[in-house]
């Protein structure tokens, strides 16, 4: 039987919250930051989501004697060759909103036909266990590009994401909807399927 606390290395509490839903299983505790008196922001230099991923895993990791997960994430829209990609969260600045990011996004896409509005939500998740090593699952939904927000659940750029085969937005989708077709979701169904084979 699985008996393993893995805490989730990311101060937003809206990945947390799809992390205790993704991952709830008996015998998995996990823990927050917060949980652990653990206060860090971490500067994400990295090139590419997996670098990311890893550096925040490993920066969380050396502070706990727990498992640790971090995940990077990232919208990436053909039309932008690729952008927002490893600067999703960071697109508008570092300190702009959902909301800010979201309209700067539409702005950018205001002139490209719905046709080639085409674009990948993905996601890397970097596992270090107690010996430290790391792991490394991945997983992508494909999708489009609304023309304008839609939705009041999810988070980040879910309001304009339409999920492919669903004509909704993420954040049009039921949480148990999400949590089937999700970047987020088929990343952690591989890494869940890795738990249960170590622990």
């Amino acid at each position: 039987m699985i008996d393993v606390k893995i805490l989730v290395a990311t101060n937003n509490t809206g990945k947390l919250r799809e992390f205790k839903k993704i991952l709830l299983s008996p015998g998995i505790s996990i823990l927050s930051p917060l949980d652990e008196d653990i206060s860090l922001d971490i500067e994400e230099t990295g090139t590419t989501l997996k670098d990311n991923a890893r550096i925040k895993a490993l920066a969380f990791s050396k502070l706990t004697d727990h498992v640790t997960l971090a995940d990077d994430s990232g919208l990436f829209v053909d039309a932008l060759d690729g952008d927002p990609g490893v600067r999703s969260a960071r697109y508008a600045g570092n300190n702009a909103t959902d909301h800010e990011r979201n309209q700067k996004l539409l702005d950018n896409l205001q002139n490209v036909p719905i046709e080639k509005r085409t674009a990948q939500f993905k996601c890397v998740i970097a596992l270090v266990d107690e010996g430290g090593n790391t792991s490394y699952f991945s997983g992508t939904c494909t999708g489009s590009i609304a023309t304008e927000s839609r939705g009041s659940q999810g988070f980040g750029y879910d309001p304009i994401f339409i999920v492919d085969g669903y004509n909704k937005t993420m954040a049009e989708l039921t949480k148990v909807e999400k949590n089937k077709v999700s970047h987020r979701a088929k990343a952690s169904r591989s890494l869940m399927q890795h738990i249960e084979t170590i622990y």
